[in-house]
């Protein structure tokens, strides 16, 4: 059972009878006993009169997935198998980074009916939300008191990533329709492939004259070129204790997320396959052998549930599960924080191995706090602040420039311009012909 608030609002009234007994001459503690004797029969009829919450079906109507930031509802239906009627007060058991509103849900049943209620939910975290059992709390007539059960009946939905850096794809994908051939300059060259005939056209390189389907249309015919399709881009996401720092409003980790399903959604329709692999000490996710338009959704529904570890990465194991996704040269793009030469060194001694026949790009998230307090000097506080940001970013141009001599490519910024920089440098090494 329960007691609410009014049974409290109940026995304050009592001090009423309490002070005209008092100045009837009557025995106070009689009073007060006979007061408390009431509320607490109310109480009992309260109970009774209640209908029963375990003579109650429970069951829920839950999405499989929805993304971080969006609302989502979900709806709970209680079927009254009671011969009274039910005034239900429910609470559904989500935790709190689900984003359910603290009000409790009310609901009124007739005998063998059934009800439905709506529970708004904002999730604030990517994984598996889960909501083990909802509570029913039947009120009596009067409302002092009433019955409580619990109902075992699991509800989970999986919040994936936000994607919030989707924004940038419709100018990438643009510029890769144009590299892609859509122009009227197509020139063969390293990384291109062949495409298609047309008509020659004065000042055409004569060189690419197919004189053999000139031959059989009786005009001269032209050769065109595209970027060559069919290569691999492989998205390594660091998830150490590096990538559990907070920058912004999320950790690393969730900069990194945004980044690869960018670069992703590019690499699809440019026709290249896209392999993913979340590690630290051990395969966190894998995405590998899916193209097309299945690609996003698998890569989403991976990383919802993967976060950052408290374990420092092994990078030996990392590029050595690289090598089981594919063998052929292709482009691995490494999200990671690789700010300190300390916590660099396990990685700058696995990297060389991974930058044979092969172009490496490691993308890294900075925080502009630091920069800016490198900025200030208008306090001693500020200046000792100050120096430790001067050395923290020296420390980070040093690790770039030690990716660099090893034969790969560093690029640092923050979260928002992170996705955006990587996607250019793959439209720049696809029209580079490195790609």
């Amino acid at each position: 059972m329960f007691v609410t608030g009014r049974l409290a609002i109940a026995l304050a009234v009592g001090v009423i009878p309490l002070v005209l007994a008092g100045l009837a001459g009557y025995p106070a503690y009689a009073v007060l006993g006979g007061w408390i004797a009431l509320c607490a029969l109310l109480v009992g009829i309260d109970v009774v009169a209640a209908a029963s919450p375990r003579a109650v079906t429970v069951s829920r109507r839950v999405p499989a997935r929805t993304r971080i930031g969006e609302p989502v509802k979900v709806s709970v239906a209680l079927h009254n198998h009671g011969t009274r009627m039910l005034h239900a007060v429910i609470r559904d058991a989500w935790q709190p980074t689900a984003g359910a509103a603290p009000e409790r849900q009310r609901l009124s049943i007739p005998p063998g009916e059934r009800g439905r209620v709506a529970i708004p939910l904002l999730p604030r975290r990517r994984g598996e939300l889960v909501s083990e059992f909802v509570v029913i709390r039947s009120l009596g007539p009067l409302g002092l008191a009433g019955r409580q059960a619990r109902h075992r009946v699991r509800g989970a939905i999986r919040v994936l990533p936000a994607f919030s850096s989707r924004k940038h794809l419709p100018s990438r994908l643009a510029r890769l329709r144009e590299l892609d051939g859509n122009t009227s300059i197509q020139v063969r060259g390293q990384g291109t492939e062949f495409d298609s005939l047309r008509e020659y056209v004065r000042g055409d390189d004569v060189r690419s004259i197919d004189w053999r389907a000139t031959a059989r249309a009786g005009t001269t015919m032209l050769r065109t070129w595209r970027p060559e399709r069919d290569r691999h881009v492989v998205i390594i996401i660091d998830t150490g204790r590096t990538a559990a720092a907070r920058v912004g409003d999320g950790t690393r980790v969730d900069a990194a997320l945004e980044a690869a399903l960018l670069l992703a959604a590019l690499a699809s329709r440019a026709g290249d396959h896209v392999h993913l692999l979340m590690y630290d000490r051990v395969v966190r996710g894998r995405v590998t052998g899916v193209d097309g338009t299945a690609l996003l959704p698998a890569m989403t529904d991976a990383m919802a549930p993967v976060h950052a570890r408290l374990v420092d990465t092994d990078w030996h194991g990392a590029f050595s599960a690289v090598r089981t996704l594919t063998t052929r040269p292709s482009l691995i793009v490494v999200l990671t924080a690789q700010d300190a030469a300390e916590s660099a060194r396990s990685f700058l001694g696995a990297f060389p191995n991974a930058s044979r026949a092969t172009t490496v790009l490691v993308g890294s998230v900075t925080d502009d706090d630091i920069a800016a307090l490198a900025r200030r000097r208008g306090s001693r506080e500020e200046i000792y602040l100050a120096a430790a940001a001067e050395r923290t970013l020296r420390d980070a141009e040093n690790v770039a420039d030690a990716i660099r001599r090893a034969g790969g490519e560093a690029i640092a910024a923050d979260p928002e311009e992170l996705p955006p920089r990587i996607a250019d440098r793959y439209l720049e090494l696809k029209a580079a012909g490195r790609l």
